[in-house]
């Protein structure tokens, strides 16, 4: 198992597949790196090196009491590319995962990065304030932080059919994709899973999404119930220098999973053009 030390001592677990130029995934709350099995097997197998971290207090890695914020976030983000001294990458974020990818840019550039994108991503600002009157109350927040608190294994579990769009009719979510995702939840520590949920609603990505200078997708569902399409995937996509939106019909916040084919297409195209 591979491994590398954060500034601050925390242990960072990571899976390293492949050869060819690297495409680095940041996964979402509260998950770990295998929620990109999907794609990570995909690129893997067309030549490409593909790279994803266990956020600090998730899956492998260690679980600190301290640093579960966006800034920690990217820094740790930046360890990892900068101990595999990763160049060209393409750099690809998935709800949290995306604004730990916007906020690693706006902190350490992009001498690393060609291109990025994001997925269902929490950008520009989930919370809602005066200057953000569309977003999201923060009796919602302290909902879900009040559901950690009071009984974690079941609130992950319930989480998980809006996420996956498991409660619309018809819909065709099995149920061990529901199982992993209550199963990787709880594996992180309930620390990360609780400090998380302030770091990807009430940080602000707004100066940080002007500063992706590099080509950029977005790919985001019109039916994502966790973090809606108005306030995240379409002024992200305006806030962007060289941003591109792809919008999926009745798609869910899971996309990665629910469309893992037509995403991998995409991003695909992305990555070669």
């Amino acid at each position: 198992m591979s491994y590398f030390t954060t500034t601050d001592g925390t242990s960072i677990y990571y899976k390293d597949w492949g050869a060819g130029q690297p495409i680095v995934f940041s996964h979402a709350w509260p998950l770990n790196a295998d929620a990109w099995d999907a794609q990570m097997m995909f690129f893997a197998e067309r030549g490409y090196r593909v790279i994803a971290h266990d956020r600090r207090g998730h899956g492998r890695s260690s679980q600190p009491w301290q640093g579960h914020d966006m800034d920690t976030y990217a820094d740790d983000l930046a360890g990892l590319l900068d101990s595999l001294d990763l160049k060209d990458a393409m750099l690809v974020g998935h709800s949290a995962g995306g604004g730990e990818v916007v906020r690693y840019i706006a902190r350490h550039g992009t001498k690393r990065v060609a291109k990025a994108v994001l997925l269902a991503a929490v950008p520009p600002l989930m919370l809602q304030t005066p200057a953000n009157p569309d977003g999201l109350p923060m009796a919602v927040f302290d909902g879900m932080r009040a559901g950690v608190r009071a009984d974690r294994a079941q609130f992950l579990k319930d989480v998980a059919a809006p996420l996956f769009g498991a409660n619309r009719p018809d819909a065709k979510v099995s149920q061990g994709t529901l199982d992993a995702f209550w199963r990787d939840g709880m594996q992180t520590s309930i620390k990360a899973v609780y400090d998380c949920i302030k770091a990807f609603s009430e940080t602000d990505f707004t100066e940080d999404l002007r500063r992706v200078t590099v080509p950029a997708l977005v790919l985001q569902g019109d039916d994502d119930q966790m973090v809606p399409l108005g306030i995240s995937g379409l002024p992200t996509a305006k806030l962007m220098p060289q941003a591109r939106l792809k919008i999926y019909e009745g798609a869910s916040h899971g996309l990665c999973v629910t469309h893992a084919d037509r995403v991998n297409a995409d991003l695909l195209e992305f990555i070669q053009s």
